[in-house]
């Protein structure tokens, strides 16, 4: 337990003198000093949002300093601060703090690689001239291991947060201040982030509960100082400002004293300390996953895996056994659900554990899932130094009450990218559990043909001829849903030329499966115009009855199922079969469609076509 300790106080402001008459003549007494300043607070500010700067003026107007904690792989990023903003603040008489590269739970990640994030933040915020001797723990999550890689790397002192007393009830046992000096700088205690919950009131009380206490020091964090931004790790600028002119009027009193976490900490600032190098990707043909089965766990936490999400929603994240392989697993729940998705990542990193990207190249990614609920592949790249960003996603595929592999090839990573992230995640109240990733880099996809003459067939590589990556045709790829097992295969037994397309559906429960043109966002699928309607033609061979099933890309590049045909006979030798489809949504870009198979047994598919109707050659 922290008991507090006094070790230093800061002198009143003087004394003044009361001047009495009397009848037996003047005497002059002099006032008691006033208490010195025993509470400390610290203004801390982590991850560098670009909204942080309204707190910065406010505290330069009103002579208070803080520490901002920096992720310096998001620095000049959209919505972050830049490297002016940054030197701004440092003139201001601010202090600038490492709070790693990419904002990643270190007790996840392997030593290596929370090492790197520890180490080449500090060293990026001292090539910019700022003196670094304070860290901030990201999400508050670290152990031993990660205090000692802090002292490593050269950090003088690190914060974490949920330690003492705060608005929650929950926390009222908790200590009211942090000692001075703490009992461990390398976990100094703080209260819970301020969030859009808190009042006045309650950051008025972290102060003056600790001052009743007999003083200490208080930490306080903030994220977002905007309205409209963060729904949760937000207070308004109002709120700020009433309360920073309040924190004034104490210091000016004499009753609190604030600082920086380097002025409370003290020291010098230690030499930059490098992390090891990123290790180079695997051979080809490997499993580019770290820990693809999540049998490894660190702190009950699978190594080199995080929780990602957004929007509004509740998830939770359990380790469950036994999993599809090995031991574990990992369920996410998702409740009260209004926004947003929920989905188990490879660490968004530096490359120790997400998995390093060629720009250029296409990847198979494969993982094994049951859900209550459909799902999807989601990706995410980095770019830069660390900053990661939204991709792509694939097409929804179906629930699945028993175990089912999911696999699905992505378009070309883009230019600057050098590493990727990706999960299945969950859109709606339910289940998801997943085990046993994977991905291969299947190389660099050959380059497209230019799309056909007006008039002419709209679809790429028509008769399959032309191989792709990842076993498929060029421009072509595997669709499908539900709880079945879905074999693709390039076999020679063509309508015309030397290949055709091959699935088998073996342990049928639900769903489909089906070849598409690929769902892209370039020259592969099919252009459509809005208003017009197409001739879709295929020939098939198979087992049992099939149908056309098609989807469109909407203007904002999603894709989305937008209609079926009637169903067609199986058929033992090549039959074409034709669709005339509706007029294409509004907003509509291009189609991609396929005929499915939804039962066990086989269907082989060539040469397939799509005309606008107007003007469409005869079957």
């Amino acid at each position: 337990m922290r008991t507090t300790n006094l070790w230093k106080r800061w002198t009143a402001f003087g004394s003044t003198a009361l001047v009495f008459a009397g009848l037996l003549g003047a005497t002059v007494f002099a006032a008691p000093a006033q208490a010195a300043a025993n509470t400390v607070v610290s203004l801390t500010f982590d991850d560098g949002n670009a909204d942080q700067m309204t707190a910065e003026s406010t505290m330069k107007s009103l002579g208070l300093n803080g520490t901002f904690f920096i992720t310096t792989g998001w620095i000049d990023q959209p919505t972050y601060l830049t490297t002016a903003n940054l030197q701004q603040i440092a003139a201001d008489g601010n202090e600038i703090g490492g709070h790693t590269v990419t904002h990643p739970d270190l007790v996840s990640l392997t030593t290596a690689e929370s090492t790197r994030q520890i180490c080449d933040g500090r060293v990026a915020l001292m090539n910019m001239g700022f003196k670094v001797t304070s860290f901030a723990y990201p999400f508050a999550s670290e152990n031993p291991a990660t205090e000692a890689l802090v002292k490593q790397c050269g950090f003088n002192s690190a914060r974490g947060l949920g330690d003492i007393a705060a608005p929650d009830p929950a926390s009222a046992t908790l200590p009211v201040a942090e000692t001075i000096p703490p009992a461990n700088p390398y976990d100094t205690a703080a209260p819970d982030e301020v969030d859009s919950t808190w009042t006045l009131q309650d950051l008025q009380n972290e102060v003056t509960h600790a001052q009743a206490a007999g003083g200490g020091w208080v930490q306080l964090t903030f994220h977002h100082v905007a309205v409209g931004t963060d729904p949760t790790l937000s207070i308004t600028p109002t709120l700020f400002t009433q309360f920073a002119t309040w924190l004034a009027q104490q210091k000016a009193a004499g009753t609190v004293a604030v600082k920086t976490v380097d002025q409370v900490i003290g020291g010098t600032q230690k030499p930059a300390v490098p992390g090891p190098a990123v290790p180079p990707p695997p051979p080809p043909g490997t499993n580019m996953i770290q820990n693809p089965s999540l049998e490894t766990l660190t702190s009950g936490i699978p190594q080199c895996w995080a929780a990602g999400g957004y929007g509004t929603n509740t998830a939770a994240f359990a380790v469950v056994s036994p999993g599809h392989t090995g031991k574990n697993a990992e369920r996410l729940t998702m409740t009260g659900y209004v926004s947003g998705d929920a989905k188990l990542l490879p660490a968004l990193d530096l490359g120790g554990c997400s998995p390093t990207g060629t720009p250029g190249h296409t990847y198979q990614l494969k993982a094994w899932y049951k859900s209550t609920a459909a799902t999807q592949f989601e990706l995410y790249y980095r770019i830069g130094n660390g900053f990661w960003q939204y991709w792509t996603a694939s097409p929804l595929i179906g629930a699945a009450t028993n175990w089912t592999q999911a696999t699905w090839t992505t378009p070309p990573l883009p230019a600057g990218a050098s590493g990727i992230s990706w999960g299945l995640n969950i859109q709606t109240n339910g289940t998801i559990t997943t085990d046993d990733y994977a991905m291969f880099d299947v190389g660099t996809a050959p380059t497209p043909p230019p799309p056909p003459p007006a008039g002419g067939n709209l679809v790429q590589n028509p008769s399959l001829e032309t191989a792709g990556v990842g076993g498929f045709p060029l421009c072509w790829q595997a669709g499908g849903y539900g709880t079945n097992t879905a074999a693709f295969s390039t076999v020679s037994t063509a309508h015309t030329g030397t290949k055709a397309e091959k699935v088998t559906v073996t342990g049928y429960v639900s769903g489909d499966a089906k070849l598409l043109p690929t769902l892209d966002n370039s020259t592969c699928a099919p252009a459509a115009t809005a208003g017009h309607t197409y001739s879709l033609r295929a020939w098939y061979t198979s087992t049992a009855v099939t149908q056309f099933v098609v989807y469109y890309r909407d203007a904002s590049g999603n894709w989305v199922y937008w209609t079926s045909g009637p169903w067609l006979p199986a058929a033992s030798t090549y039959t074409q079969a034709s669709f005339t489809t509706a007029a294409v949504p509004a907003g509509a870009t291009a189609l991609s469609f396929g005929l499915n198979l939804f039962s066990n047994g086989t269907l082989t598919t060539d040469d397939y076509a799509m005309y606008d109707a107007v003007g469409a050659p005869p079957l």
